[in-house]
């Protein structure tokens, strides 16, 4: 059985990595979130690692898979 990313989730892994400054991934579960975000929607860490090589291999890894976590979106 083969996992593949939805369009709409790869291209907006695209917009993430041609634009690495404006994100950051957080050291708590791997989400990406906005770079003024303070604590992580998802984990609520507040660890996050923001250099450019970590934001675009992370929505690289994101966008050719299924989401596979449960985000604050999935239970309202």
């Amino acid at each position: 059985m083969s996992e593949s990313a939805s369009p709409s989730r790869a291209a907006v892994a695209a917009k993430i990595a041609a634009n690495p400054s404006g994100y950051k991934v957080c050291e708590g579960c791997d989400s990406i979130v906005g770079s003024g975000v303070a604590l992580c929607p998802n984990c609520h860490s507040y660890r996050f690692d923001t250099t450019s090589e970590r934001v675009v291999s992370q929505a690289k890894v994101l966008g050719s898979r299924e989401q596979t976590s449960v985000t604050a979106d999935d239970l309202g």
